[in-house]
C-alpha cells in the first residue's frame, strides 16, 4: 500500500476549497482525470470515500472532513517549518524578500522599488502566469508580497493573514496585425473583431476567461479561440499574423502589430497586490502599497493611449493615486 504524500493532502484541500474536482483540477495545473486518479489512490491508500457528488458539487464525507482537517493543520505545519528554515536570522535584513508576481509590464519598477526602500539582503522573484499559484504561494508562505491579475474564484479562496488591496481596475487593449484596416482606428469595437482568431491564456492561467466570454457575447459573437499560449512574444506574433488578443494597456506595438483600446473599456481587469501580515512587510503596509503605487505609475506613460485613458478615467486608480501621495520610507528600513 502507498502512502500519503504532501501533494495528496493539497489534492484533498483544494477539492474541499473549491468544491468540485475540476475546478480543484484548474487550480492545481492538472487535468480533470489526473486528479480524479489521485483522489481514488488517496482513497484506497485510506480505505473510504473523501467525497460524494452531489448537487452542490464535490461534499466531503464525515471521513472526508476529518482527514481534511488534519491535512490542513499538517499543511501550515510544514509551511511555517520551510518559512522558518528559508529565513536563518529574525532580522528581516538577513533574509531575502520574495516577491510573486504575474508577467506584468511593472514587475521590473516594483522590483526597484523594494530593493530601493526595504532593508533585506535579497529581492528574489517568482514569476508566473497563474494568479491561483502566486496566491498559494503567499498563503504557503513562500513569498512575502504577491501582484497579479485578480482571477475568477479568488472570492472563494479562504485567506487568512495577508491583506489584499486593488492597485488599479486596468482596462483591456487588443493587440492586431498592421494590416488589419481596424488598425487605423484611434479605438475598436469589441464586435468588430468577431471572424478574427482569438489568442488566450490556456484556461488554468486565464485570469478573465468568463467576463471575456461574457463582454464577446454582449457585443453578439462567440469568439474563436484557436491559440492558447502563455508566452506574450508568442502572443503578439500570431497577432502580427492575422490573429487578436488581449494586452496590457501600457504594451506597445512592434513589428507587424498594433496596440489599441476597446471602445468603451468593456473589459477591465483589477490589479492587486497581496501583503503577508506576518512576513517581513506585514507591519509596513502603507509603505510598501505607496512602493506599489509608484512602480505602476511609472508605466503608465510609456503607451500615449493609455496615458490619455488614464486621464479621462481618475475613477479606475484612486486607490493608487490615494497611495501615490502616502510617504515612502526616507531611507531603506
Amino acid at each position: 500500500m502507498g502512502e500519503l504524500e504532501l501533494r495528496h493532502l493539497r489534492a484533498l484541500c483544494a477539492i474541499a476549497d473549491e468544491g468540485s474536482v475540476s475546478k480543484a483540477a484548474i487550480r492545481l495545473g492538472v487535468t480533470q482525470p489526473a486528479l480524479t486518479a489521485q483522489l481514488r489512490s488517496i482513497e484506497r491508500i485510506l480505505d473510504g470515500e473523501l467525497f460524494v457528488r452531489s448537487a452542490q458539487g464535490s461534499v466531503p464525507t464525515e471521513l472526508g472532513r476529518g482527514v481534511i482537517r488534519s491535512a490542513r493543520v499538517v499543511l501550515e505545519d510544514v509551511a511555517a517549518l520551510l518559512a522558518g528554515a528559508r529565513r536563518h536570522a529574525a532580522d528581516p535584513a538577513g533574509s531575502p524578500l520574495v516577491v510573486a508576481a504575474s508577467p506584468m509590464l511593472f514587475a521590473s519598477a516594483l522590483i526597484a522599488e523594494l530593493r530601493a526602500w526595504v532593508r533585506c539582503s535579497q529581492v528574489r522573484t517568482e514569476i508566473d502566469s497563474s494568479g491561483s499559484a502566486l496566491l498559494d504561494m503567499i498563503c504557503s508562505k513562500r513569498a512575502d508580497i504577491a501582484v497579479f491579475e485578480r482571477f475568477e474564484g479568488m472570492e472563494n479562496r479562504v485567506l487568512r493573514e495577508v491583506e489584499v488591496r486593488t492597485i488599479v481596475e486596468e482596462p483591456q487593449f487588443v493587440a492586431l496585425s498592421s494590416d488589419n484596416p481596424i488598425a487605423a482606428r484611434a479605438e475598436v469595437d469589441l464586435a468588430d473583431l468577431a471572424d478574427l482568431d482569438w489568442v488566450v491564456p490556456p484556461p488554468d492561467q486565464d485570469s478573465i476567461r468568463l467576463r471575456f466570454r461574457a463582454a464577446c457575447e454582449a457585443a453578439g459573437f462567440t469568439p474563436r479561440i484557436t491559440h492558447h499560449v502563455t508566452e506574450g512574444r508568442t502572443a503578439m506574433a500570431l497577432a502580427a499574423a492575422g490573429a487578436v488578443c488581449l494586452a496590457q494597456p501600457a504594451s506597445l506595438g512592434g513589428p507587424g502589430f498594433v496596440i489599441r483600446p476597446l471602445r468603451g473599456s468593456v473589459l477591465t481587469l483589477p490589479v492587486v497586490v497581496v501583503i503577508r501580515l506576518d512576513g517581513p512587510l506585514g507591519g509596513r503596509r502603507q509603505e510598501v502599497f505607496s512602493c506599489v503605487a509608484h512602480a505602476y505609475r511609472s508605466i503608465v506613460d510609456r503607451n500615449p493611449t493609455y496615458a490619455r485613458w488614464w486621464r479621462e478615467h481618475p475613477e479606475a486608480h484612486a486607490e493608487l493615486d490615494l497611495a501615490l501621495r502616502l510617504p515612502r520610507p526616507s531611507s531603506p528600513s
